[in-house]
């Protein structure tokens, strides 16, 4: 059966999924029993073995998605050394503006345009560094993790949310790193994930923010870190129905295997590199393939006759294509984001399947070819 979900988040679940599937989910016990302390344990051990992350770094589950893990991290780490932000896409530009205009930092900005990436070999490592390691809104990832020094004297905080699963993250150029459920693996909304390495747990342990801390974002107890939080003794109560739906996902994801999960997903990028190469009205919108996306992968137009529309225009005919798409049930949310340039955005992320990107694929160039003739 042709699977016609296509959207960066909440993403598509993974093959075969079923509601079936959650039927030991501990739905109407506390998180704070035995069993739901159990199932949260299992989230985070089975999160650090899956992605390979080492056994000194801490994994916690945060509420707020990874905008809420993401929060928490700014908030509890920022302020004793001054910071770096690196904006590509929107997301990343949310970052910048919380650093600057609500914790009032004054970051550097290294700012570049859609489908580009700052110079990262620009970097002050003397700084704490805020980046993300793909640009979901953007389709523009890091090319590599080789820019980031081993004796930095900041920490590096990285939003992995649509990496996670599906590439490689270099774990020792990583102190703060966040993702949530719904993007990589499919999972539910709502629920982040927060890794933390030594050096970061060193910075919590030996600084305290100027500014009140929300009780969500508070991980220090007693003038430590509080581990309990990443054993599974959550701030807040998370959804069993969720941490069920994760470990589902979790399950099939250690199936595949962490080289597997990056080849499913290249894979479909594959597919779509394929059709660009053939169709000379589209490319990507990343400026080079060393950083393109294989999760969020955006695409522009560049045929002269929707170029030469204003934005507007050019923003509506493509959003009147997508709509053609999602009413015929082939392909769902393929529109580009809404701060992003007019164009199609496909999720590509391993839960995706090649024959179902080829299948939207061949719609797309033929509702495309009509709306076109109609002009």
């Amino acid at each position: 059966m042709h699977n016609p979900n296509f959207s960066s988040g909440p993403c598509s679940k993974r093959p075969l999924w079923r509601l079936d599937a959650l039927q030991e989910a501990a739905v109407g016990r506390s998180h704070r029993s035995a069993l739901g302390k159990q199932k949260l344990a299992k989230t985070i051990a089975e999160t650090k073995n899956i992605l390979q992350i080492p056994d000194d770094y801490l994994v916690g589950l945060f509420p707020g998605s990874d905008t809420g893990a993401f929060e928490a991290a700014m908030w509890s780490f920022l302020g004793p050394r001054p910071v770096t932000v690196l904006v590509w896409e929107s997301f990343s530009e949310g970052w910048a503006t919380d650093v600057s205009k609500q914790l009032k930092l004054n970051p550097t900005i290294l700012k570049a345009d859609y489908g580009m990436i700052p110079d990262l070999d620009a970097v002050d490592w003397n700084s704490d560094v805020i980046f993300v390691a793909n640009g979901t809104t953007s389709g523009v990832k890091i090319p590599h993790w080789d820019w980031i020094p081993a004796d930095r004297a900041g920490l590096s905080l990285c939003d992995a949310t649509s990496a996670a699963f599906a590439m490689p993250i270099d774990w020792s150029k990583v102190d703060v790193l966040t993702f949530s459920w719904q993007k990589c693996l499919g999972g539910e909304a709502a629920h982040g994930m927060l890794v933390l390495s030594p050096r970061a747990v060193a910075r919590i342990e030996s600084y305290d923010p100027p500014w009140p801390l929300p009780k969500i974002f508070r991980m220090k107890k007693g003038g430590t870190v509080n581990k309990t939080i990443f054993e599974g003794d959550t701030i807040n109560t998370p959804s069993m129905l969720c941490v069920e739906d994760y470990l589902d996902a979790l399950k099939w994801a250690a199936e595949i295997g962490l080289e597997g999960l990056f080849r499913r997903s290249l894979a479909n990028l594959k597919v779509i590199e394929a059709w660009v190469e053939i169709t000379d009205w589209v490319d990507f919108l990343a400026a080079s393939s060393a950083i393109r996306s294989n999760t969020s992968v955006c695409l522009t137009v560049t045929s002269e006759k929707v170029k030469a529309m204003d934005k507007d225009n050019r923003a509506k005919f493509l959003k009147a294509i997508a709509g053609a798409l999602d009413k015929t049930n082939v392909a769902h949310d393929i529109n580009s984001y809404k701060d992003a340039p007019p164009g199609f955005r496909f999720w590509c992320g391993p839960t995706i399947e090649p024959g179902d990107i080829r299948t939207a694929l061949a719609e797309l160039g033929k509702i495309y070819q009509q709306k076109v003739a109609e002009l």
